[in-house]
């Protein structure tokens, strides 16, 4: 069986590297426009500002993303993932709320405890156990936007949206990323 067609355990352990994949749901394209992925920037910065998280690796693609990342903390109750979910969900409604209420509307969904799904439930979650799997993981992450189905950039370090020119020239525009060397 396939790992994304296993079931999934998306609770992460404190102070484990993890892999994760959050996808929008239905495999909608919301993360398209910059604007959206900065949405994704702002929480993982704000996250790693209060120390909760240590991220090593990423790629916003256009409908989901992967993180190569640790939690170290909770926010307050919740979980660093919980409350990346929750805060980007809540921005995405708003920003779009008031840009393009129709594409909002498509994200609509009947359900006691909410109006909007962005987030597909149970995001997955990769526990990294070895240097071999944490690189192929990374370097994965890094070929998403070349890969044929996208064609997003010419390489992979023309991303902006990805480590891929943090690991191949030291490039960290958002100021998020630890090198993954420091804990291999």
């Amino acid at each position: 069986m396939n790992i994304f067609e296993s079931t999934r355990d998306s609770r992460l352990d404190m102070g484990d590297v993890y892999f994760w994949t959050a996808t929008i749901n239905n495999w909608q394209h919301l993360l398209k426009s910059d604007d959206m992925k900065l949405i994704i920037m702002d929480s993982l910065l704000w996250l790693k500002g209060k120390k909760l998280i240590t991220v090593y690796g990423y790629v916003i693609m256009p409908n989901h993303l992967h993180l190569i990342w640790q939690i170290l903390g909770k926010n307050g109750k919740e979980s660093p993932q919980g409350s990346f979910l929750k805060f980007t969900a809540h921005t995405f409604k708003k920003k779009l709320r008031e840009q393009d209420p129709a594409l909002l509307n498509s994200y609509a969904v009947n359900a006691v405890n909410k109006d909007f799904e962005f987030w597909q439930r149970d995001p997955l979650g990769i526990r990294l156990f070895s240097r071999q799997v944490t690189m192929q993981k990374l370097e994965y992450s890094h070929n998403n936007p070349v890969a044929e189905r996208w064609k997003l950039c010419p390489t992979p370090e023309t991303y902006r949206f990805s480590s891929a020119s943090y690991y191949n020239d030291g490039q960290d525009e958002f100021g998020l990323l630890t090198n993954i060397a420091e804990v291999l």
